[in-house]
């Protein structure tokens, strides 16, 4: 069983680690740059919000949650076990920050994104855009600290 947890230890690590590199473009090029236009980044933020919801995007950010999930249950009933606590810090930070942040928050702005004028908009996109850009960053270093801590957790279980 350990060698087990182990292996999902670690495919979660890196799972979360790609999630969070997802985040880190969107904090460091890609939000920046459509934020820099007005209607045309609107217009380009809702389609890709309208991309997202789709089987790749939803596995890549889902599936480490499933995993952490479990990797918490297992956490809590092996209390004492080595890397428990390391693994329980990484996957409750992944939790929140890649679904709770992305539910909470990021979800609430793509909504009031979407409700925006087409054109003329261009005010409040940036506001939205400038609020988004915040808890992306969030989910950045929440989804990262997870990973980092997985990793550790692994390091300790081998």
């Amino acid at each position: 069983m350990t060698d087990v947890v182990l292996l999902l230890t670690a495919l979660a690590a890196v799972a979360c680690g790609l999630a969070a590199g997802a985040f880190l473009a969107f904090s460091a090029f890609v939000l920046p740059a459509l934020d820099a236009l007005d209607d045309e980044g609107l217009a380009a933020m809702r389609s890709v919000n309208s991309h997202a919801v789709r089987p790749p995007f939803m596995v890549a950010l889902f599936g480490p949650a499933v995993a952490c999930l479990g990797l918490a249950v297992w956490s809590v009933a092996s209390w004492g076990a080595a890397g428990s606590g390391w693994v329980l810090a990484g996957a409750v930070a992944y939790v929140l920050g890649a679904v709770g942040v992305t539910v909470t928050r990021n979800v609430p702005l793509n909504d009031r994104m979407a409700a925006l004028p087409a054109s003329g908009g261009s005010g409040e996109w940036h506001e939205l855009a400038g609020s988004w850009l915040r808890w992306n960053h969030v989910r950045l270093l929440l989804t990262a600290a997870g990973a980092a801590l997985l990793t550790a957790g692994a390091v300790v279980m081998s």
